[in-house]
């Protein structure tokens, strides 16, 4: 006899009990899942609802979960579109949903060096050189004169008493420029 007889199906396919697939409890739980991911879809617009990679027949469940009024048909058509989920790509599904919530990363980032140059613009006069230099076509007198007008802003909110608001308008008009030369 040979005792180096292996199992007729590999250990990859059994969870750690020795169960060859989800248990019930992980089953329910991707199901609830799926169900409350509709219930976002349901309370998107029509306008990101169609830049969803959606099926025809999810996608009218969803408009006409939209349009139910009554409490008890709404639960049911919510819990249908939980039903059509489940063949739905839904990691690309959540995956827009927050990049619509949050923001990708690259724009963040983005941001975030907009934000940093509008403060070296402010501090320093060798910052709008380098920025001309890379951006030959801006409008150099109108950049000259947010600046300076970010400039005496931010002298006058320096003076300003405890409990006095700020102004923002050119720190923020400042921002806009950038923005709107990196575009």
């Amino acid at each position: 006899m040979n005792s180096s007889i292996s199992d007729p199906t590999p250990d990859d396919e059994f969870d750690e009990n020795g169960y060859d697939r989800p248990s019930k409890s992980q089953i329910k739980r991707e199901m609830h899942a799926l169900l409350d991911l509709g219930k976002q879809l349901i309370e998107l617009p029509n306008d990101k609802l169609k830049q969803l990679p959606l099926a025809e027949r999810l996608y009218e469940a969803i408009r006409l979960a939209q349009r139910t009024t009554s409490r008890e048909g709404k639960r049911r058509q919510t819990h249908f579109v939980g039903k059509l989920m489940r063949d739905a790509p839904a990691d690309e599904i959540r995956q827009q949903l927050d990049i619509w919530q949050n923001g990708s990363r690259e724009e963040t980032a983005a941001m975030h060096r907009l934000e940093l140059l509008r403060d070296k613009l402010l501090k320093d006069d060798d910052a709008l050189t380098e920025l001309l230099n890379a951006h030959p076509g801006a409008d150099v007198q109108a950049l000259r004169a947010t600046i300076r007008a970010a400039r005496k802003e931010a002298q006058a909110n320096a003076a300003l008493q405890p409990g006095q608001e700020p102004q923002r308008k050119h720190y923020r008009a400042l921002f806009q420029a950038l923005k709107n030369l990196a575009a």
